[in-house]
């Protein structure tokens, strides 16, 4: 068989190579920002990196949209597309859920294809350390986007709790014990329930779970306390597959 030959540069492609290498750019950008996220997490912390990154990413956005916008014929308006800015409100909640839900799926093919290569446990290690990431992220950037103080508490916690993206697409509820502490709990997760569908046992995520949910309340308030009341493999029953119990210990208040 003759040897394929390659193009030399991108004025030889046909359209459709084309089309490919325009979402290999897409994709490249993403991989080279994580990048750059993790390494400034690495040299100077994860605090440090997520206001770093609250800056670099409005900048990324804002250059992002415009050159697209220019190209693509769609307008924007500070930074952001303007059929956004239009759209109704249920359809922006929609549009929220998928992207809630590209997260999740993002997630899983990430999981699944190390899981292929390096087995179970190389996936789960991988898992949890991403979560020792992640989790502070996203509470640092709920904080800011919200306006929460430094130290919001209990209260606080919820709010932030409600605003994450498992939030959108799971069913979790909240109980008060007493002033200083409340019981979180994830009624539905998507991952389970499709796991349970299929007659499989439940995912034994407790590992993540003991890095996740701890390092999201300390990112939020460091006072905070967190205690795992039950996640898989543990026992639990019907009316929720994870819970937790945040705290805010009596010398907060002293």
């Amino acid at each position: 068989m003759p040897e394929r030959i390659l193009a030399k540069s991108f004025e030889d492609l046909e359209q459709p190579e084309l089309v490919r290498w325009v979402m290999e750019g897409f994709r490249r950008t993403l991989i080279h920002y994580g990048c750059w996220f993790r390494e400034v997490e690495y040299q100077f912390g994860i605090e440090r990196a997520s206001d770093v990154e609250f800056e670099a990413g409005d900048a990324a956005l804002s250059i992002v949209m415009k050159r697209l916008a220019s190209v693509l014929g769609f307008e924007v308006d500070g930074g952001i597309p303007k059929a956004l800015k239009v759209m109704e409100r249920d359809a922006l909640l929609r549009l929220l859920d998928s992207i809630c839900l590209n997260w999740l799926a993002n997630d899983g093919v990430w999981f699944q294809s190390v899981e292929k290569r390096f087995g179970m446990d190389g996936a789960k290690r991988c898992n949890d350390t991403c979560w020792s990431r992640f989790s502070p992220y996203e509470a640092l950037r709920i904080k800011q986007l919200l306006g929460l103080s430094a130290t919001p508490g209990l209260e606080g916690l919820k709010t932030a709790l409600g605003f994450r993206m498992y939030a959108r697409i799971n069913k979790q509820s909240i109980e008060d014990v007493d002033e200083r502490s409340f019981i979180f709990r994830m009624e539905e997760c998507r991952v389970q329930v499709a796991r349970k569908r299929r007659g499989l046992a439940d995912y034994a995520c407790k590992s993540a779970g003991t890095v996740e949910y701890p390092f999201f309340a300390s990112a939020v308030d460091s006072r905070i306390v967190t205690e795992c009341v039950g996640c898989p493999p543990d026992e639990h029953p019907e009316e929720w597959y994870c819970a937790w119990k945040f705290t805010l210990p009596e010398r907060a208040f002293e």
